[in-house]
């Protein structure tokens, strides 16, 4: 029998693994390329894989301030929410995501998230209210006042002591009414967070912003500042401590085999 020629033996394998898609050892194969992390700008990829696990899937329902509504990010407007999105928030859970800050991202993929929820959920004139509260207080708080505010603006659904509604009192329906002066919610929220929940509410968890509907009147910088002292108030330097029902530390430790 004739033996083929070695070049026609090779080419035949080379066209049969062609066929097959294929390639020879040590040479790469054709797949798409892999981006590399600095390269994803699309604002779903960003948020999913930075935000939503604080904030929801669609910036509502997570542990952290909701990213969907408008008048909070018309209210804190793209410069503070780069800021915050950047450099993060000291003493919170709040990380920094960008390169300066310690953080994995680029100044554009963090101009890409802000950029993201003000097109996805912002709104215009959101909050273009006559008498706007400022993003930072332009005052010292004061508590007894803002005590006299609380009552005014918020007993409705919390109570006149922040513990919430008596039983029986009227209530919005859908309003979150558990306490806001217990000491380890307040641990776990700093002074901005407070002052951002009062001023832009929680949307779908029946809190308004400071305008407060429209039967209420609106809080003006002085009552958001002082509420937000009056709250701040309330901490404790160990929240929790002791726990109910923990036995008294013992003066002496047991004695040994007993």
């Amino acid at each position: 029998m004739k033996r083929k020629p070695m070049g026609a033996i090779l080419l035949s394998a080379a066209v049969v693994l062609g066929a097959a898609g294929c390639h020879p050892p040590g040479k790469p194969g054709f797949r798409p390329e892999t981006m590399r992390p600095d390269q994803t700008l699309k604002f779903d990829v960003l948020y999913k894989s930075n935000c939503s696990a604080c904030h929801g899937d669609q910036g509502l329902n997570g542990a952290g301030l909701p990213m969907n509504n408008p008048v909070y990010l018309a209210w804190a407007g793209h410069d503070h929410l780069v800021k915050i999105v950047s450099n993060g928030i000291p003493n919170t859970l709040m990380p920094a995501f960008a390169y300066s800050g310690g953080g994995f991202l680029s100044d554009q993929q963090v101009e890409n998230i802000v950029n993201g929820m003000i097109s996805h959920w912002g709104k215009s004139g959101a909050s273009d209210a006559a008498n706007t509260p400022g993003y930072t207080p332009s005052s010292k708080g004061d508590v007894a006042a803002g005590k006299t505010a609380f009552q005014m603006h918020c007993a409705r659904c919390h109570g006149d002591e922040g513990q919430g509604p008596s039983p029986g009192a009227s209530k919005p329906a859908h309003a979150a009414t558990g306490s806001i002066v217990d000491p380890t919610f307040l641990a776990l929220v700093s002074d901005q967070g407070l002052r951002d929940i009062v001023v832009s509410g929680l949307p779908g968890e029946g809190m308004p912003d400071w305008r407060g509907g429209r039967t209420a009147q609106p809080m003006t910088d002085k009552d958001v500042t002082d509420v937000v002292a009056w709250l701040t108030s309330h901490r404790v330097q160990s929240p929790g401590q002791p726990f109910p029902g923990s036995p008294p530390a013992s003066a002496e430790p047991p004695a040994k085999g007993k």
